[in-house]
């Protein structure tokens, strides 16, 4: 669900870790730990490894100690802002072929949608995804295809091209995206604009979700310097 998914939908060369999105219930759970350990992989920081931290939306972080897996970390989470459960996650996700393997991604929309957070460097990311996806299929596009750039393009010049050559789908999303009325005005200074404002209230919206869940954090790391002494 991170930078590895973000690799294998060709928006980045490289990822420094691994994301996944999990079920989180008791049987998963136990097969999640039983993979952990054979990775050798020790908890680095916190939240604890239980479920209740996970159902609140935090992330667990590991780093591994088997040497084909050396130093890699892994990142889990269970819930994200903005995006659904995992069940309806599964049902949308992405299968790939690697080496003969299936790799399974978060759709590419539920992606984005798990990208638009405070940290900078995730914005860059989303344009870039939308730009491979567009770039790739705007020959031949799907009717979902062409809705999900009109709701999700972060590029003026790219916005202002499929709301021309998709009039009458842009008027149908225009509802729910207002800034497309300057994409099909052909304003690209002022679409570009609404995009940052856009981007900027995202941002806020995250930075409110994650007020209570930092406290969390925060409570934890003072619990456990308690329990060590320090």
């Amino acid at each position: 669900m991170g930078g590895q998914a973000c690799v294998l939908y060709g928006a980045a060369e490289f990822s420094r870790d691994t994301d996944f999105a999990i079920l989180a219930d008791t049987e998963n759970l136990a097969r999640l730990r039983d993979a952990l350990d054979e990775l050798q992989a020790e908890r680095i920081a916190i939240p604890p490894f239980a479920p209740e931290y996970l159902d609140m939306g935090l992330a667990v972080h590991f780093r591994c100690h088997h040497p084909g897996a050396r130093n890699m970390r892994i990142d889990i989470m269970a819930k994200m802002r903005g995006v659904d459960d995992f069940p309806e996650l599964w049902q949308r996700r992405t299968t790939l072929d690697a080496d003969g393997e299936s790799v399974e991604l978060l759709s590419l929309p539920d992606l984005v949608q798990c990208k638009k957070t405070q940290r900078d460097k995730d914005w860059p990311m989303i344009a870039r995804l939308l730009e491979v996806n567009y770039f790739n299929n705007r020959d031949r596009p799907t009717q979902e295809q062409i809705t999900f750039w009109l709701r999700e393009l972060r590029s003026p010049s790219l916005l202002i091209e499929v709301a021309s050559t998709f009039a009458a789908e842009c008027r149908q999303v225009v509802a729910n995206r207002p800034l497309l009325s300057l994409a099909m005005a052909n304003d690209e200074v002022e679409l570009n604009r609404a995009i940052k404002e856009e981007e900027q209230e995202e941002r806020e919206a995250d930075r409110r979700y994650w007020l209570p869940l930092k406290e969390e954090l925060q409570r934890l790391r003072h619990a456990e310097r308690r329990s060590s002494g320090k």
